[in-house]
């Protein structure tokens, strides 16, 4: 398409990126990544970051619509989503409900097991509301090691791996810092994927499966951002029929949380079993240079700026005005 049709087709285009939540950093490198994809696409496309910019502004840009390239809280959560709705500009990704569940890996595993999505075993504890008694029993009952997370926050924040029970007490004061819930998972040895899934409803489809490999199966902030030293086997090496199964859960659960455009799904494969287990959606996914999903497309055929402007024509509104006599 000439620079004049994709004008025509999108109209003016805000990149959202930046944001205030504690994946700000990485929202920059993603947001900046589309923006240039875009841009070279020849999309009207201009940058706008919701910490430095208030609402009034973003309303006053008169965006036809905008790719939303936020992560974690304000931006992925549902929040930003439902002010858009309110302004009447099309969005990409998932709308507000979907956004908010995705949002809570608790309310996450609960919805996608009524679906018949496997999700490892996990209790929730308020902050508040739990001793030190209660955490030792959470440890006697699971057995070790469990990961404590800050259910509400993503790229490996707030997040940690308890090897005994005498060390549950630091890991969940670490969560604490993050969230007034701390979810308590029963660890899965095994294989980590991730699949991208693209569309809405029956029309879900999804992408190749990543297989992820960090050092030390570490795969924390520096690995997953920063660091060379991560593997990442695109496609899988799975046969043909578990690729299938697993990425059928990703569709079930998409669908299970009601998301829309893309999201993400995670997945750990138990070693003693092979058996799956979701472990969270994310519906903001990175765009960044060491990001999954632009890597799934990829070897699917589709290049990061195609990508960028596929998910980009997905945009829409959520909900329906009401029509007033």
């Amino acid at each position: 398409m000439t620079t004049e049709q994709m004008k025509k087709e999108f109209g003016k285009v805000g990149v959202l990126f930046g944001g205030r939540s504690a994946e700000r950093e990485v929202s920059l490198m993603s947001g900046k990544g589309v923006l240039a994809a875009l841009l070279s696409k020849g999309i009207d496309a201009h940058p706008f970051d919701p910490a430095e910019r208030s609402l009034a502004e973003l309303a006053a840009e008169k965006f036809d619509r905008v790719f939303i390239a936020l992560h974690g809280r304000f931006g992925e959560d549902g929040s930003l989503q439902g002010a858009l709705e309110q302004l009447g500009i099309p969005y990409t990704g998932p709308g507000v409900m979907a956004s908010a569940i995705a949002m809570d890996k608790v309310i996450t595993k609960r919805v996608c097991l009524s679906q018949g999505v496997p999700t490892p075993k996990f209790t929730a504890l308020e902050v508040e509301a739990t001793t030190p008694e209660q955490l030792q029993a959470i440890a006697a009952e699971f057995g070790m090691p469990l990961m404590l997370k800050a259910p509400h926050e993503g790229s490996t924040i707030g997040i940690a791996k308890v090897e005994t029970a005498e060390g549950m007490q630091a890991g969940f004061d670490l969560c604490a810092k993050y969230d007034d819930v701390v979810l308590v998972e029963q660890f899965v040895k095994g294989r980590e994927l991730t699949v991208p899934v693209l569309g809405s409803g029956r029309n879900a489809r999804a992408l190749p499966i990543v297989e992820i490999r960090a050092p030390q199966g570490n795969y924390d902030y520096e690995h997953k951002y920063f660091s060379d030293d991560t593997e990442y086997l695109c496609p899988a090496p799975f046969d043909a029929a578990f690729t299938k199964r697993v990425q059928a859960l990703a569709v079930s659960a998409f669908n299970a949380v009601g998301c829309t455009g893309w999201a993400r799904v995670d997945f750990l494969v138990r070693e003693s079993d092979n058996e799956p287990f979701l472990l969270e959606i994310n519906t903001s996914p990175g765009m960044t240079g060491h990001s999954l999903v632009p890597m799934s497309a990829k070897v699917a055929g589709t290049a990061y700026e195609d990508l960028c402007v596929e998910i980009l024509r997905m945009a829409r509104l959520g909900l329906k005005p009401v029509q007033h006599k």
